[in-house]
């Protein structure tokens, strides 16, 4: 038996992981624009006579990073489990990115404001929401399963609709939800036993 598997999730799912994983450079593009604004637009109400290295700082990490961190949501999809990889996508690779910038900006005595990062990390849970939303749909990702960036851009109408309809939609279904899942995980764990 390996030792790094757990009980909780069979078939040592994280340690099978493929951790070859590619830059996503779409999503890098599109949050170090989005997550530099959010600051820009908090560090302008702080009054903070640093808040341009501030600026600088978030930009220059984020589009180096968060290729990396899309990447990493990008291979979660891959995991056996969906949950498993959806709590990969929307809690651990954010959480680790939230975690290494507020160091980054500490280490280079460039701080953010409180304001600043409660702003970016309310931001952070929607865009990781949105990122899970939008790649189980097939739309930013890269390599052989990505799409060209102007077929995600048409995509993107469409997402949003069913991004913002989503929680209606869970809460709708989720009877039939919860029952579909123990169904599948007892037929795994059957056909696995046989």
């Amino acid at each position: 038996m390996n030792p790094i598997c757990s009980t909780e999730v069979s078939h040592c799912e994280v340690a099978r992981w493929n951790w070859n994983f590619a830059w996503n450079w779409k999503c890098a593009l599109m949050s170090a624009t989005a997550r530099s604004v959010v600051y820009a637009a908090a560090v302008a109400h702080s009054r903070n006579r640093d808040g341009f290295a501030i600026v600088v700082v978030e930009m220059a990490y984020v589009t180096l990073t968060s290729g990396v961190y899309a990447g990493l949501q990008q291979a979660a999809l891959g995991l056996r489990r969906r949950w498993l990889g959806d709590l990969g996508i929307v809690v651990g690779v954010p959480g680790l990115a939230q975690l290494l910038d507020w160091l980054l900006h500490r280490t280079v005595g460039a701080p953010a404001p409180h304001r600043a990062l409660v702003s970016v990390c309310v931001f952070t849970l929607i865009s990781a929401l949105f990122h899970r939303h939008v790649m189980r749909h097939g739309t930013f990702l890269t390599g052989k399963q990505g799409r060209s960036m102007a077929d995600d851009f048409r995509r993107i109408p469409r997402l949003l609709l069913s991004f913002v309809l989503e929680p209606v939609v869970l809460f709708r279904t989720m009877p039939v939800r919860l029952a579909q899942v123990s169904r599948t995980e007892n037929s795994q764990d059957i056909e696995l036993a046989a």
